[in-house]
């Protein structure tokens, strides 16, 4: 649980790979209410650093979409683009105290080589830095990482075991998202992360940088993950819909109900200021505890 004289801060971060889609929206809706009913500050950043993903036009939409279903953030809109300098500051650092190293591993050479996603350590003694391309790999070690989440419970990892040598920055010089969602959440001094439960297990990595780097932790809180009728979590690569922006008040509505707030019938017809009143007024996370997933 937070202290109760900090100030609350959380955040929004999607990335502009195409519109915000149901399962997304969901996720905003429950960061927004998770911060407003604590009096706290909600905060949105687009993560566009993977740039061959990213969709033109998409990082707009989003905050239009926001805007039109009533989710209005505080402070400027932060963009990981235009903070590449801030992340190879840390880079750097880890760099200083040898807790990097370069990889020129192929996934072809990975996959001959092992039978689990664990990186083997193949470049971890070596001298030189190859002539190839290389990505920037974290030295782990067998440390437990654990924490407790907010609906999920406590979750512990052996950080070696289970993730093995982590990238941090990618062949192609774009920055990993474990490495810069770390630096973000630090800069813009998030406390409280209010995310999908698909991303759970990722948490013991970044907590894992957070005290390489001597950084606070945020506090997590994991909510379930909205799936279709064949049990796929709805995203942009299962073909999930954008949103319907002629109806916001319905949609706020239905996903409350997918929320597990149950709100009374009367404010289906309610406005989305009237909605999101209510919401903020009578959050309540207890219906969500130990849930991964909800049926679309």
């Amino acid at each position: 649980m937070s202290c109760p004289d900090k100030k609350i801060i959380g955040r929004f971060a999607p990335s502009p790979t195409g519109p915000l889609h149901l399962g997304s929206l969901y996720t905003a809706l429950a960061s927004f209410l998770h911060a407003r009913s604590q009096y706290g500050k909600w905060l949105l950043r687009i993560d566009d650093l993977d740039t061959p993903r990213n969709v033109q036009g998409a990082a707009d939409n989003i905050l239009s979409t926001l805007e039109a279903f009533g989710l209005h953030w505080d402070d400027s809109v932060v963009y990981q683009s235009h903070c590449l300098d801030r992340y190879q500051v840390y880079l750097d650092e880890l760099a200083q105290n040898q807790l990097v190293y370069p990889c020129s591993c192929s996934r072809k050479t990975l996959a001959s080589i092992q039978t689990t996603d664990v990186y083997s350590g193949l470049c971890r003694n070596k001298v030189n830095p190859p002539d190839s391309p290389y990505a920037l790999r974290v030295k782990t070690d067998a440390r437990v990482i654990g924490f407790d989440d907010g609906l999920q419970g406590f979750i512990a990892r052996n950080i070696a075991e289970h993730y093995g040598d982590f990238i941090l920055k990618r062949k192609d010089g774009i920055i990993a998202y474990q490495f810069a969602v770390v630096i973000d959440d630090y800069l813009q001094q998030v406390n409280q992360v209010v995310r999908g439960f698909d991303l759970l297990m990722e948490t013991p990595k970044q907590m894992y940088l957070q005290q390489l780097l001597g950084l606070p932790c945020p506090d997590y809180m994991h909510v379930p993950i909205i799936v279709d009728q064949q049990g796929y979590k709805l995203s942009k690569q299962t073909r999930a819909l954008a949103v319907d922006l002629t109806t916001p008040n319905q949609v706020i509505f239905e996903l409350l109900g997918l929320l597990q707030q149950n709100p009374p019938v009367e404010l289906q017809r309610g406005s989305i200021n009237e909605l999101l009143s209510w919401a903020i007024t009578h959050w309540n996370i207890e219906p969500l505890k130990k849930r991964q997933q909800m049926n679309a």
